[in-house]
């Protein structure tokens, strides 16, 4: 029975198909490593943040990132490069927070409208 040609199909068939749950395995410790160092990545940009920003200043960005996902990330960013270089002293408390959304809002474009 050994000796029979669908045996030895099935058994070729079997070993590919162990070799690509193998690769597969492979593949996702990949993206396992991935995700754990875009979580490591978030907690300390939240780290960050914690350090250097007050309540009212966090309870603010929070608003904003409610309302506007894209701004609010943008800000977060910012902050934390600010952060990392050094380049900000003590913490962001809410009067600063209003400064720094005023400085990185985005033109608003007004359309003047003429009736003739």
């Amino acid at each position: 029975m050994s000796g029979d040609p669908s045996d030895e199909r099935l058994q070729e068939l079997r070993e590919k198909k162990m070799e690509q749950l193998k690769e597969q395995q492979g593949g996702g410790e990949d993206a396992e490593a991935a995700e754990a160092q875009r979580q490591q990545a978030e907690a300390q940009k939240k780290a960050i943040l914690r350090k250097a920003l007050t309540d009212g200043a966090r309870k603010r960005l929070n608003t904003v990132q409610m309302s506007k996902p894209q701004f609010g990330e943008q800000v977060e960013q910012q902050i934390v490069s600010l952060a990392q270089s050094g380049r900000l002293s003590g913490k962001i408390d809410e009067e600063k927070m209003k400064q720094l959304l005023q400085e990185m809002k985005p033109e608003s474009k007004s359309f003047d409208i003429q009736r003739r």
